[in-house]
């Protein structure tokens, strides 16, 4: 298998928006019931819905930590806005699913859907090299993702490369009504349970570099990305969800990282 890690950042300047014309099929994997989806150019997507069980801000965290993987220089699939008319739950014979889509109206997120990609599966071949299995545990601990388990690892390999997906349940404390930022220092035991702990030998070795691609205004621009409407109820400002999510991530980068040691002490 090839490196998983790119050199070259990628962040896209705005993302694309598409609209979906099809709805192709159900994935029962995750418990927010995504689904493979086909859009006006033709492409099919995996489609998460703002109005599945944890709201907009497991699509913010989708999109903001999918980003900061890629400015790390991590692969993550393509992801774009995806304009969803509910009239698409008409031909859909589910209630479950017609109720989805009813309620998921307008602006959603979808990935690129990676044809013939096969699951990651812990100890089984191709083995990631301890700077790869690194790399993504920093990122990991650093977005607070605690879904990437040898139960679940959320890692596909797709054309002898290891691709990231779904981050909807990582920096959690965005779910929180308390202050983000008084929790962005605290240590992330989850990390304990990735499923690439055993190989991440090299945490300390890349902590500076990788903490130095995370600039103010690499992440600034990646909540520019993030839609209003999904930051904020109407009449709220969205410029200032952003302003506390850029500080809470600076925070968090602030050394000691409290959240590295944590990573470091469980394979200690």
């Amino acid at each position: 298998m090839t490196s998983g890690y790119l050199a070259a950042e990628r962040v896209p300047e705005r993302l694309r928006t598409v609209r979906v014309t099809r709805y192709v099929t159900p994935l029962r994997e995750g418990g927010s019931l995504p689904a493979i989806v086909e859009a006006e150019d033709d492409g099919l997507y995996v489609l998460k819905f703002r109005g599945a069980g944890q709201g907009p801000k497991a699509l913010v965290a989708e999109l903001v930590v999918g980003e900061i993987g890629r400015t790390l220089g991590l692969r993550v699939p393509e992801l774009v806005l995806a304009e969803l008319d509910p009239l698409l739950a008409r031909s859909e014979p589910d209630p479950e699913i017609q109720a989805l889509i009813a309620t998921s109206g307008g602006l959603n997120l979808a990935l690129d859907y990676l044809p013939g990609a096969l699951n990651f599966e812990a100890g089984a071949p191709p083995l990631i090299a301890p700077m790869l299995a690194s790399r993504i545990l920093w990122f990991d601990a650093f977005a607070m993702n605690m879904d990437r388990t040898a139960r679940n690892p959320n890692m596909l390999i797709w054309h002898q490369n290891l691709w990231l997906i779904d981050h909807g349940a990582a920096f959690y404390i965005h779910h929180s009504d308390a202050d983000m930022r008084s929790r962005a220092t605290q240590r992330f035991t989850p990390i304990r349970d990735h499923v690439l702990l055993p190989r991440a030998s090299e945490l300390s070795a890349i902590d500076e570099e990788m903490a130095a691609r995370l600039t103010a205004d690499r992440l600034r621009h990646i909540l520019s990305l993030v839609p209003d409407g999904w930051l904020v109820n109407e009449g709220e400002s969205a410029e200032a969800r952003r302003a506390d999510y850029v500080e809470t991530f600076l925070a968090r980068l602030a050394t000691p990282r409290l959240w590295l040691q944590e990573a470091i002490d469980a394979r200690g």
